[in-house]
């Protein structure tokens, strides 16, 4: 994508599974990548920036430290994932403790990010942000294929990303003025050395019939970023295999 070229792009949560492709994937088209991220060392030679997203002083600190090297950030991807320990439980064995955190954690750091960042781009006049959701964001879960693991999903994670697919469309709807674009993702399953079981129910029920990559969302990602993207705002665009069309 030539129009990512030396676009600076801060990705949230850069050190896990989806984040590191999208780091690789934004330097392979010659854009910027900036990582902020909590569990690792600050290094601004490498565009490491350590930085907990639940917290807004550490992603207004972050923020002015790329703004003093670079001068401006073209895009911006929340795409962290910061959860409890309990994270994982049954329903009926969620308490209203962990919800909170978990809402708190998730739901409250992308409008963290968003509204400070949002700030900057405003002044710029320009810039592109795209949240990560999920199939599971605009869908019920299918707990057939959980049948017979230890797997299940957790309510807090549907109720959440719902609530950032809405939560994009209203900025979409605010910042649109400004030439400022906010639009989501939705990846269906992806691949993350699960077990057995859960990935063969899933493979049976996607069309495509098989599990997603993290290779297979960071181009949908840059895209949404880019200027080949001009027109798309407020668009949730989902990456499944098919999954959402049955």
């Amino acid at each position: 994508m030539k129009s990512l070229k030396n676009k600076i792009i801060v990705v949230t949560g850069g050190g896990g599974l989806l984040g590191k492709e999208l780091l690789n994937y934004l330097n392979s088209v010659d854009a910027t990548p900036i990582n902020f991220e909590i569990a690792i060392d600050r290094d601004i030679n490498f565009n490491q920036y350590k930085c907990d997203v639940t917290n807004k002083n550490s992603v207004e600190n972050a923020i002015s430290e790329v703004l003093k090297k670079f001068g401006r950030i073209d895009g911006w991807v929340n795409n962290a994932y910061p959860r409890t320990s309990d994270w994982g439980n049954t329903f009926e064995n969620i308490t209203i403790e962990s919800w909170n955190k978990n809402v708190d954690f998730q739901m409250n750091s992308v409008f963290i990010c968003c509204q400070s960042i949002l700030a900057i781009m405003s002044f710029q006049g320009f810039g592109s942000i795209v949240n990560m959701s999920s199939i599971y964001g605009v869908l019920g879960p299918d707990f057939s294929v959980y049948e017979n693991t230890n797997m299940t999903m957790p309510a807090a994670y549907s109720a959440i990303k719902g609530g950032v697919i809405n939560f994009s469309r209203y900025l979409a709807s605010y910042y649109g003025s400004k030439g400022i674009r906010i639009n989501t993702v939705s990846p269906g399953g992806i691949f993350n050395n699960q077990e057995e079981l859960f990935v063969t129910n899933y493979s049976k029920k996607v069309p495509l019939k098989r599990m997603g990559l993290p290779k297979e969302i960071a181009p949908s990602v840059a895209f949404l970023l880019s200027d080949e993207a001009s027109y798309i705002t407020g668009h949730n665009l989902m990456v499944d295999g098919g999954w959402s069309c049955i």
